[in-house]
């Protein structure tokens, strides 16, 4: 985390930072269980959005038995800090990537692999179906518990601050940030690229002071947290879908009575349904709001990219490290690859 990372998200962000992002009216009795939630996104993103709205709903549906206290914007420290403090027991619940996720069990990037979704539709039939209760089984394992519905974070395109990337000889060299997980420094390893994991905390100040090049990230994530300060290119390369998986320490959920796990359930699913729709209209909202602040839009061809993985051995290594039943699921959904 660096303050100067959280100067730059989106205003009023700073007044979360003393007690969480309260979604609970005041109440005579302490509830019976009390959750901290975590996540490493803004405060005005549609993510932290619902789940205050479901905080609430839960709070009410629970009789006032379950509450669920917000801590947006790596309050409680970056991915892989908050990741440690669930497995732990210090944070209850926290919605995180499967591709970091996957430094602790690879098939939860099972979805992350490079151009290997085409639209929304192939990915929301592969996370609500066979594919998405695969990789919730193997979560499992790890003593987490990862809820049915996954929140959306988009196709994510590179932005640059020197140069636009326009075909994969673009990235020969190109020092790009990642988030810090096997599956992206695997990918722009395979097409040239230099990659450097850094959480999103600190992604601003990277960028700002040339330790990358560039980055690469979802539309509105590049508008809420002001990327267009320090970058001048957006490529839509649309290289990688990304979600959020919803998880819940193993031993905390145990401890729920059934009725309640329910009530959580049940709102968290439909937050994350409410969300992949905001995010939606919001992709284009932000869009058109990163071309006002000067970001220069360039589109690319997906063949290209995907023609020179093909030829590095990329898709040849991830189904071996995912094995034959995953990879199988993996097609079943985005169609053959490599």
């Amino acid at each position: 985390m660096t303050s100067i990372t959280r100067r730059h998200f989106v205003q009023g962000t700073a007044a979360l930072a003393l007690g969480g992002l309260a979604a609970t009216p005041k109440r005579a009795h302490a509830a019976e269980f009390t959750f901290k939630y975590g996540n490493d996104i803004p405060a005005t993103h549609p993510m932290t959005v619902r789940m205050k709205e479901a905080a609430a709903k839960i709070l009410e549906e629970s009789g006032g038995r379950v509450e669920i206290k917000l801590f947006p914007n790596n309050q409680l420290g970056g991915d892989t800090d908050m990741l440690s403090q669930l497995r732990s027991g210090a944070l209850e619940m926290f919605t995180l990537s499967g591709n970091i996720l996957s430094t602790l069990t690879k098939p939860t990037s099972l979805y992350g692999v490079g151009y290997a979704f085409e639209d929304y539709k192939q990915v929301w039939d592969a996370v609500d179906g066979e594919m998405g209760k695969y990789m919730r089984g193997v979560i499992s394992k790890l003593g987490i518990h990862a809820l049915d519905k996954m929140f959306d974070n988009g196709f994510r395109q590179i932005t640059t601050g020197t140069k636009p990337i326009q075909t994969p000889e673009d990235l020969k060299g190109f020092k790009i940030r990642v988030p810090v997980s096997p599956q992206w420094t695997s990918l722009f390893k395979s097409l040239g690229a230099s990659p450097t994991s850094i959480n999103f905390s600190e992604v601003y100040s990277a960028l700002q002071t040339k330790i990358v090049d560039g980055q690469e990230n979802a539309i509105q994530l590049i508008e809420i947290a002001k990327l267009y300060e320090v970058q001048k290119y957006v490529s839509v390369t649309n290289h990688m879908w990304d979600g959020f998986f919803f998880l819940i320490n193993g031993r905390a959920w145990a401890k729920l009575p059934p009725a309640l796990q329910d009530i959580v359930a049940k709102n968290v699913n439909a937050a994350a349904v409410k969300e992949r729709e905001d995010l939606a209209k919001l992709n284009t909202v932000s869009e058109e709001k990163l071309k006002k602040a000067g970001m220069i839009f360039n589109k690319t061809d997906s063949a290209k990219f995907r023609a020179v993985l093909a030829a590095s051995g990329y898709y040849k290594e991830w189904k071996n490290t995912y094995g034959a039943e995953a990879w199988a699921l993996l097609e079943k959904y985005a169609g053959p690859l490599g």
